[in-house]
């Protein structure tokens, strides 16, 4: 990707331990992301997590915001903030529980489409053609360890919520 500086191999010299190169990896695949997303925003219009959003309501017409924080693994404030941008757009529509007005459910509106098919320079097109690549007993294994480390960070963000209150 132009203008991303591409991984390379440390110098013999310079090699990490393996917790230090496998946090080196992540930092890289964050920074990547990044970059992706603010590509994505001046190319077409909507940033990585926006996409994301929009294709997870169009496949779930009728979650709530809750249960996209909660699916897309974000905190209830970061969605709030991009599912705000994503109605201000005309992309989102988010209508009040017919059960329960405290609650909102979202749907996509018509202008979105253009946004919730496959798009090959999007972080979701990367994505599909290295699970492609890769044996699905290697893709099994990097699930495992994302979500072993996942849960084990939000357990020490607990932890600390929990000193600090």
């Amino acid at each position: 990707m132009a203008g991303v500086p591409q991984p390379t191999a440390a110098p013999p010299r310079l090699q990490l331990d393996p917790t230090l190169d496998f946090l080196r990896l992540l930092w890289g695949i964050e920074t990547c992301l990044q970059s992706t997303s603010k590509r994505m925003g001046s190319s077409i219009g909507i940033t990585g997590p926006q996409r994301f959003t929009l294709r997870i309501v169009s496949r779930f017409p009728g979650i709530s915001p809750t249960e996209v924080a909660d699916l897309l693994r974000l905190h209830p404030s970061t969605i709030t903030g991009v599912l705000q941008r994503l109605v201000d757009k005309g992309l989102l529509a988010r209508e009040r529980d017919a059960s329960d007005a405290r609650r909102a459910r979202l749907h996509v509106r018509p202008g979105a489409a253009r946004f919730t098919r496959v798009n090959a320079g999007t972080v979701e097109a990367a994505v599909a053609r290295v699970l492609k690549r890769l044996p699905r007993s290697s893709v099994q294994h990097a699930r495992d360890v994302l979500s072993a480390l996942i849960d084990e960070l939000e357990g020490e963000n607990r932890k600390g919520a929990r000193r600090r209150a």
